[in-house]
């Protein structure tokens, strides 16, 4: 991945999602702009000029001024005494992932860092050197000041730190100067300014949400592929799915929708042996699939609209801005625009589990389905996947916690300095709680749908669906007495989550439209 500051794409990160490895490289042509920066920073603290973040304390302390001989001090206690994080530690993807946006943002030459400091950053994350960091701390409004002053806390020797190594492994967590030792690094001497730019920032979200967003794209194209499989099952309805009603709506994710389970149900001889059933109307799980699905397109095309926009953002303050001279004292470090998209993301996630659950149901209730009670070819003896249904009903009404806003909230800090905060970080961990248990929601459905096929095995379900029901059996087997059923709920999340369903559903329809 080469890094211009500018130039960075949500797919860029498909590779870190999926735990695959990547390496850094700084493509020359910042350099220039970060060493003017870092020119005015000696300049002032040469002239014993009072600025902020480059003289003076933090915070409520922004008034103190240090001398010019406690400068690195000043640094190093920055990140000490903000490495306050508590929790579970962030996924390893989403570190990785931000240490990358941290370092594309200091290359944008507005930050005030020394040349040997970037490369330094890149280095750490080229040697596979992943700080530990706790998930809990931030507030979202000055930067993700506790979760950033982990990370780079680690890289100066404090607190703990893993090791991704060349084959992919990665090593239980150590002592950080441990692991720089094992990476071959040395530890990092923070001088004037360089502690408050790796710390201000809203990397943390914004790692989180690239990761929520890719797995919501994945999931969009997965929930159209899965209820498409359940409407063969169920033989419903593809008339509500036409173009021309996506063109009455005039909605551009409803359209999108159907056109994908249209895709997803050509040539298939189930639904065209129910065309004239006595079944007037499917049940709005079925029938309303593009208005449903449709609106989380919207809602996910907005959220990624806005996420790339920050990717390449500059987040850090102050900014000392070569272009004009001037030392800027700026929020653009608050997480506010982050943390609102997240919470609508979490909102319009809930939406796709809330419908599977409904599609779920009639899958298994036979008074509902015309199909073996509780998809078991012998009802009564045997249970089938009944309790299925209710782990998608626990998922579903879970969410509905999760679904509530953090972005509405806030809690002044720093003795009033700061307050106003977003609390972006509750938003992304909110929104990645709701996007597990939709992939495990969504994995329950597809596991009722393939084994709702087999009783409908003697006719040719649509390219797609059928892709959906062979993707699934690569891995569960259908089910003929009860068994315990959990690894087969898993196996179901899992063949959504790691992308396989869409690519093999896509590899026979062609590209599906998130």
């Amino acid at each position: 991945m080469r890094l211009t500051g500018t130039s960075l794409e949500l797919e860029t990160f498909l590779p870190l999602l999926r735990g695959g490895l990547m390496t850094l490289e700084i493509d020359p042509s910042v350099y220039e702009g970060i060493e003017a920066s870092r020119a005015m920073v000696e300049a002032h603290v040469n002239a014993g000029d009072v600025v902020y973040g480059l003289t003076t304390g933090f915070g409520k302390l922004k008034n103190v001024a240090v001398p010019r001989e406690d400068l690195a001090e000043l640094q190093r206690n920055l990140i000490v005494s903000h490495c306050v994080g508590i929790g579970e530690p962030m996924p390893i993807r989403e570190v990785r992932i931000a240490q990358v946006l941290r370092l594309n943002s200091l290359l944008r030459g507005v930050s005030g860092v020394r040349r040997s400091l970037v490369d330094h950053l890149a280095e750490v994350f080229n040697r596979g050197f992943v700080p530990v960091v706790p998930q809990q701390g931030s507030v979202g409004a000055s930067g993700d000041l506790a979760p950033l002053s982990h990370m780079a806390g680690a890289m100066m020797g404090y607190g703990k730190a893993q090791i991704v190594a060349k084959d992919g492994t990665v090593s239980a967590p150590m002592d950080a100067r441990a692991a720089l030792d094992a990476a071959g690094l040395p530890v990092l001497v923070l001088e004037a300014k360089e502690g408050l730019a790796l710390i201000n920032g809203t990397e943390i979200m914004k790692a989180s949400g690239v990761c929520s967003v890719l797995r919501a794209t994945n999931l969009s194209k997965a929930a159209d592929a899965i209820a498409s499989l359940s409407l063969e099952a169920l033989k419903g309805s593809v008339r509500p799915f036409q173009d021309i009603l996506a063109r009455l709506k005039n909605n551009e994710g409803q359209r999108r929708t159907a056109a994908n389970v249209r895709a997803c149900l050509a040539e298939s001889e189930v639904l065209a042996s129910h065309v004239d059933c006595d079944r007037v109307q499917d049940p709005y799980s079925l029938r309303c699939v593009p208005q449903i699905h449709g609106a989380f397109k919207t809602s996910l095309a907005h959220v990624r609209d806005v996420l790339q926009g920050e990717l390449n953002a500059v987040t850090d303050n102050p900014l000392v801005v070569p272009e004009t001279g001037e030392v800027f004292s700026a929020g653009l470090f608050h997480g506010q625009p982050l943390s609102m998209i997240l919470d609508y993301l979490g909102l319009g996630t809930c939406t796709l589990a809330n419908v599977s659950e409904r599609r779920v149901e009639q899958l298994v209730n036979p008074d509902l389905s015309r199909l073996p009670a509780f998809l078991t070819p012998k009802p009564g003896l045997h249970s089938g996947l009944m309790i299925a249904q209710y782990a998608a009903a626990a998922i579903a009404s879970e969410n509905k916690v999760y679904a509530h806003p953090a972005s509405v909230d806030t809690i002044p800090t720093s003795a009033n300095q700061e307050d106003h905060v977003s609390m972006g970080v509750t938003a992304a961990r909110k929104a990645r709680m709701i996007l597990d248990n939709v992939e495990a929601g969504l994995g329950i459905e597809l596991v009722c749908a393939a084994q709702a096929r087999e009783f409908t095995k003697d006719l040719r379900a649509g390219r797609g669906a059928e892709a959906a029901y062979q993707a699934m059996r690569e891995t569960v087997e259908p089910l003929e007495d009860d068994r315990y059923l959990q690894p087969d709920l898993e196996a179901g999340r899992d063949c959504i989550a790691s992308g396989r369903l869409v690519e093999k559903v896509e590899a026979a329809t062609g590209a599906l439209e998130s």
